[in-house]
């Protein structure tokens, strides 16, 4: 269905932006060691940032994710923002009330410096001379976008996922520049689990011929190994509950077996769909990128093991929501930082959402959801403003 006629409360018609910075020789540190720059963040923002610039909200996104939170870029988009369900006026992050930052991440291949990107020093894309990028490195290159604006302290910074760890490491590393933090569905660290699932998908996309130790720009891309790389991390973003009640064993054009090696089950097109859709819209080689960065995350590594070292200096109140179905990032890592976060004495909310719908519950409509975060900015913004 195209948007041709744009709903009341969506966020409208939305430009993407892109700011310049770190140009040589004030490049940007990265924690591996190396140096990158200039560096190119793209971004949209939706609201307006009042006159004390103290509304702004950091809205961080998960692994797939892009500056495109929310609205339309134009008038017949297929489809609107990753998170227009909760960006908008009158909807949680209330752009009547917020002013509203997304940028893609570095590493990323939607406007933001990426492998897919323009080496300077050599005039073609990166490839695998992009150097590797973490969480934190993304973070500190979200700073500078920050402090382009102007902005001295974010009302919040949010984030589901990769976009959770985003978060956390802003109130970490950035204690006086973040007055809240909402973390969804995310983690300290990645199970040993989950990096096996990206292991997998990441050998997928480099065992396809195409790939060419990453330098395919100029060819044929390696779209089978990215298509297989989102199958298989697709299947770890939904509970089993869910795909069980959307699928079944149903067949998808008969009630018999036909015997052959094509697709015969509904979930086995699902999954097909879904590759086939990703590599359309997205660089195989920023998914090896980002998925060694979320692999890299990890607080209690970064404090001598201890996660509650993480939060001695935080300024910030948090809220902290998981998902009952969620077994990517499950309640018990979660339940790991608020601990943490409380052996600090730090203000933390907690809510475990009863969901059966898994890990990517925080992308769609949820009214818990939904009020939880709401209710919780509103708290934040009054706090602000009786200061």
């Amino acid at each position: 269905m195209k948007a041709e006629i744009i709903p009341e409360n969506s966020a409208g018609i939305v430009t993407t932006n892109y700011y310049t910075f770190a140009e040589p020789p004030d490049e940007l540190l990265l924690v591996s060691g190396k140096k990158l720059g200039p560096i190119t963040l793209a971004y949209e923002t939706y609201g307006t940032l009042n006159s004390d610039k103290s509304n702004a909200i950091l809205i961080l996104h998960a692994l797939s994710g892009s500056a495109h939170a929310a609205g339309y870029h134009a008038k017949k988009d297929m489809y609107p923002g990753w998170w227009d369900n909760y960006v908008g006026p009158g909807k949680t992050f209330d752009t009547s009330h917020y002013f509203i930052i997304c940028s893609n991440v570095i590493g990323g291949c939607s406007g933001s410096t990426g492998p897919s990107s323009i080496n300077p020093e050599t005039g073609k894309e990166y490839g695998l001379d992009f150097p590797i990028v973490t969480i934190q490195d993304m973070v500190n290159a979200q700073y500078h976008l920050i402090k382009f604006f102007g902005i001295q302290k974010l009302l919040s910074v949010v984030g589901g996922s990769m976009g959770g760890m985003q978060a956390l490491q802003w109130s970490i590393s950035y204690p006086d520049m973040v007055q809240s933090v909402v973390a969804i569905a995310t983690a300290a660290s990645l199970s040993a689990q989950g990096i096996a699932f990206n292991e997998v998908g990441r050998q997928a996309i480099m065992l396809d011929p195409n790939w060419n130790y990453g330098d395919y720009y100029n060819n044929e891309n390696p779209k089978n190994g990215l298509s297989l790389a989102r199958m298989i991390g697709h299947i770890t973003y939904l509970s089993e509950k869910l795909m069980h009640e959307k699928f079944g064993r149903r067949l998808q054009h008969s009630d018999i077996f036909k015997f052959h090696m094509d697709l015969e089950f509904e979930v086995e097109s699902y999954l097909h769909h879904k590759g086939n859709d990703f590599v359309q819209r997205f660089d195989a080689n920023s998914y090896l990128y980002i998925t060694k960065a979320i692999d890299y995350f990890d607080l209690k590594n970064d404090f001598n093991g201890d996660l509650a070292n993480a939060f001695v200096n935080v300024n910030s109140n948090y809220l902290v929501i998981s998902f009952s179905s969620d077994w990517l990032y499950p309640t018990s890592q979660s339940r790991e930082i608020v601990r943490a976060l409380r052996m600090n004495s730090k203000n933390v909310i907690f809510t475990e959402i009863q969901s059966d719908k898994g890990h990517d519950t925080f992308l769609l409509p949820h009214e818990q959801l939904e009020h939880n975060i709401a209710n919780f900015l509103k708290r934040e913004f009054e706090k602000v403003h009786r200061k």
